[in-house]
């Protein structure tokens, strides 16, 4: 790649580290949403709590704070994650240097 002048890290890792920071928070959101919807089917349906009691409770177990951490978390995890999965691609470059990410399959 560096002989058609072309920056292999721009390349290859940014569009990574935008993928992994865009997944992770999207997959936080749809499990925060996941969690409300099946709480209130367990506590309607289950519990028998009126649907208007279970919204009228949702802001006492859960708000705006709790779903800023719950993003920085997510955030914070799709990095290491990502970290880890742009290390074991860089281990064959550190092992073998012939090698390169366009020659390796898988």
């Amino acid at each position: 790649m560096q002989v058609l002048g072309i920056d292999p890290i721009q390349r290859l890792v940014v569009p990574r580290i935008v993928a992994a920071v865009v997944v992770s928070l999207f997959l936080n959101v749809l499990i925060c949403a996941g969690g409300l919807v099946g709480g209130y089917f367990f506590s309607v349906y289950l519990q028998g709590v009126t649907p208007g009691a279970y919204v009228a409770s949702v802001p006492l177990f859960t708000g705006v704070p709790e779903f800023a951490v719950s993003m920085v978390k997510a955030f914070v995890f799709g990095l290491i994650g990502l970290v880890v999965g742009i290390l074991s691609d860089l281990m064959y470059v550190f092992v073998d240097p012939r090698i390169d990410f366009e020659s390796r399959e898988g």
